[in-house]
């Protein structure tokens, strides 16, 4: 990396757009430096890059909803750790992420069973205005939330809410408490913006970017087992599908 960063920027190619010069700039600086370094004030930084803090912003906000840097009102901006790997296979979010290490808690959001609309009875397989349960709960990542999850099932589960809070996992849950095992899954992602209610419970803006997870899961003898919306954080989370 050059010991100038304004002589990067002048390197970059001239056609680019002068915020994502300031962005590559950005990005070459970051590449060198540890998860939680502060980067420079808005002005000083400015000045290295001699561009306008209006451009400068435009860059940082990218990079920011990208999940390289974090924004801290009133503190700055600081280079965010590693996005999370999430395995999408048969298992679990708590069972993956349990693979890497990572500590992961839930928190029962709200537990009730209510009729199945028409889109939801087609999902799950089942007569429209059938009862299911549904369960949402908010994931926690090493004391940081990460995602919101509402699940749909259809079928006679008591307790569900009560075992899977004891359990931790719906998956384990399903399996050991009532004999489900998950046979084939599966899953769609897009991207979508955060409303102001998730953004409240994922402690980020409201409209910065999620990948929103659509998973149909069905038992070994091809019946629907589950049907859930997950919302996840877009500047912490990373997929890799994984068959074997």
């Amino acid at each position: 990396m050059t010991d100038d960063p304004a002589a990067a920027v002048d390197a970059a190619a001239t056609r680019l757009p002068r915020y994502y010069q300031i962005k590559i700039a950005l990005t070459e600086r970051i590449a060198e430096a540890a998860p939680g370094t502060s980067l420079p004030p808005e002005r000083q930084l400015a000045a290295e890059l001699r561009t306008s803090r209006t451009t400068l912003r435009k860059a940082l906000a990218e990079l920011t909803a990208e999940g390289v840097l974090r924004s801290t009102q009133g503190s700055g901006n600081y280079v965010a750790p590693p996005r999370l790997v999430h395995v999408r296979q048969l298992t679990s979010l708590t069972h993956d992420l349990g693979a890497e290490g990572l500590t992961l808690t839930s928190r029962l959001l709200s537990a009730d069973r209510l009729r199945a609309d028409a889109d939801l009875a087609l999902h799950l397989d089942v007569p429209a205005g059938r009862r299911v349960h549904r369960l949402t709960r908010l994931r926690i990542v090493n004391d940081e939330p990460m995602a919101i999850e509402t699940a749909h099932l259809p079928g006679r589960l008591p307790g569900l809410a009560e075992r899977v809070v004891a359990n931790g996992s719906l998956y384990a849950t399903l399996r050991d408490d009532y004999g489900i095992e998950i046979g084939a899954v599966e899953d769609s992602v897009e991207t979508a913006l955060a409303t102001p209610n998730e953004a409240n419970l994922l402690e980020i803006p409201s409209g910065a970017p999620l990948l929103l997870v659509r998973r149909r899961a069905r038992d070994a003898a091809g019946d629907v087992v589950e049907w859930t919306r997950s919302a996840y954080r877009g500047d912490r989370f990373r997929f890799v599908s994984r068959s074997n």
